[in-house]
């Protein structure tokens, strides 16, 4: 990867879509210092940082990574599950025609981007609140060119798969035990997270970093004494908006136009 498409985050973030969480107050500075943080650090590590401009109309659209399914071959512009997240596509659908060939879904098909974990050529997709059977069945129309197999996974307890499982590297998975069926995961080594630190089950893997959400102290002595190299980042306030580490950018690899 060398690019990250991120967008600035909406003062109004407090009005965010919550499914699970009770509401509580965010911290509006705090977050948007944060935020600056997460996009600086992805520059020192020599990616470019595509930053969209903030729509306080949509609180949640610092979420990109809900709005677009990004390969290296082709990006699928989603249609989010949540009918107020629908008008943050057009920004980054515009964005992304700069790098890649975009393809569109469109209802009654919905698809959240964070219920799309991938690894290597397999897309495992969460059946979700946000993505439902159509959104699934699109997910599969779109990737018979481009050799992906699309592998559903019920979800339960948790907004999106990537809130209950993400990628440590290509076999290993970090994972809240019990938050999905690990069936589709027969073969891959599934590291569980401590009860009391579920929130720390999405990893972002960036070069040769592990990035995990600040303040998980034994899922983090748990990563680092399997010899990966864990760097904590500060999304509080994020959390508190149902969000992680991976919803917070598109990675990937510059490959030209598309149309």
């Amino acid at each position: 990867m060398d690019l990250a498409l991120t967008r600035d985050m909406a003062r109004s973030l407090g009005r965010c879509e919550l499914t699970f969480r009770d509401r509580e107050p965010i911290d509006v500075n705090r977050a948007i210092a944060q935020h600056e943080a997460y996009c600086n650090r992805l520059e020192s590590l020599g990616l470019e940082v595509v930053r969209l401009p903030a729509d306080e109309s949509c609180p949640d659209s610092c979420f990109v990574e809900d709005v677009a399914v990004v390969l290296d071959e082709v990006a699928l512009v989603t249609m989010p599950g949540a009918p107020s997240r629908r008008p943050e596509v057009p920004p980054v659908r515009q964005a992304l025609r700069r790098f890649q060939h975009c393809e569109e879904m469109t209802l009654p098909a919905t698809l959240d981007g964070g219920d799309v974990l991938q690894l290597g050529r397999r897309l495992f997709v969460g059946r979700t609140a946000r993505t439902n059977e159509a959104g699934i069945a699109a997910l599969r129309a779109a990737m018979p060119p481009h050799g992906y197999e699309v592998v559903p996974v019920a979800v339960t307890g948790c907004l999106h798969l990537k809130s209950a499982v993400s990628a440590l590297d290509e076999e290993t998975l970090l994972a809240i035990p019990g938050a999905f069926d690990e069936t589709p995961f027969t073969g891959y080594e599934l590291v569980a997270v401590p009860d009391e630190e579920r929130e720390a089950a999405n990893v972002l893997r960036v070069r040769e970093e592990v990035w995990i959400p600040a303040g998980f102290p034994r899922t983090l002595e748990k990563l680092d004494g399997l010899g990966y190299r864990v760097v904590p980042i500060d999304v509080s306030e994020f959390l508190k908006a149902e969000a992680g580490l991976t919803c917070k950018s598109l990675l990937f690899r510059r490959v030209g136009s598309g149309s």
